[in-house]
């Protein structure tokens, strides 16, 4: 923790009451994950305007997407055992708890997350020749929904799996005018950290969708979308995620147009073709 907000301030001085703030941050990262801007500000006993400049000065918006940033560091450190743990006892309805979760979680995401981050997003797979999408297991979900509901669009969008010569040999083909888009939840593969390199030395232009502002896939990437992840069980929650997907195949839909209408009806006289429903 001490390492990455010397990162984060890069050389530069907070003042003393700032300071306060991030002592709490660096010494108490379970607190400070959970904690409100009054409760932070208590703690750390400054004010609560002092809470957000000690934010901004880590290069965030506010404390909400610090916060954000800190919890998804937090739960990226325990196990699947001990995230289960971490919430053991929080909610005797795991059901209702979960819906909670999720809903808490997109309120989160409409606090933190940058539009225009998700416009240039869409931008590049509408620019893009070809958009290879990346994930790992439950964590590739995004991606498939991405992948199909743009190629239903009309545009050349396909969904790989991770690892092994195909996905090298994919990527061998890429160029400069494509686009990698890798989905990184958790914890990161080798094979996707090793897939976004190969996209970089080729030239290839790579958007991360993360829930962790500091993943090893940001550096170098084109386009970084941060998302809440944490839900009441051992595995993060995909809603806000999916959220994200959905808000950039929207976007998709409007800047393409016509051209959109005109696949997605031919897709769906194809399917009739094919009796497929």
């Amino acid at each position: 923790m001490s390492d990455w907000i010397e990162a984060a301030l890069a050389g530069g001085r907070l003042g003393r009451a700032a300071e306060r703030v991030v002592r709490v941050v660096r010494d108490e990262p379970r607190f400070a994950s959970y904690a409100s801007t009054a409760e932070l500000a208590e703690r750390a006993q400054v004010n609560v305007a002092t809470v957000v400049r000690a934010a901004q000065a880590l290069g965030f918006a506010g404390w909400p997407a610090l916060r954000l940033e800190l919890r998804s560091r937090y739960l990226a450190s325990l196990s699947a055992g001990e995230v289960l743990a971490e919430h053991a006892g929080a909610d005797a309805d795991p059901v209702r708890a979960a819906v909670r979760a999720d809903v808490e979680g997109l309120r989160l995401l409409e606090d933190t997350i940058d539009v225009e981050t998700v416009r240039a997003l869409a931008a590049a797979v509408h620019g893009a020749g070809r958009t290879l999408v990346l994930g790992s297991g439950t964590f590739a979900a995004p991606g498939l929904q991405l992948a199909h509901a743009a190629s239903t669009m009309g545009y050349d969008v396909q969904m790989r799996d991770l690892g092994g010569t195909s996905l090298v040999n994919a990527l061998s083909k890429m160029g400069e005018g494509d686009l990698l888009v890798a989905c990184d939840l958790w914890r990161l593969p080798t094979a996707l950290r090793s897939a976004a390199r190969i996209a970089q030395e080729r030239s290839v232009p790579v958007a991360v969708i993360t829930d962790r502002r500091d993943s090893p896939l940001v550096a170098g990437a084109a386009h970084v979308v941060v998302v809440p992840s944490e839900s009441v069980s051992m595995f993060p929650s995909l809603t806000p995620s999916m959220t994200v997907v959905h808000a950039v195949l929207a976007e998709l839909a409007r800047v393409g147009g016509d051209t959109v209408l005109r696949a997605v009806r031919d897709a769906e006289r194809l399917w009739e073709r094919a009796e497929l429903f």
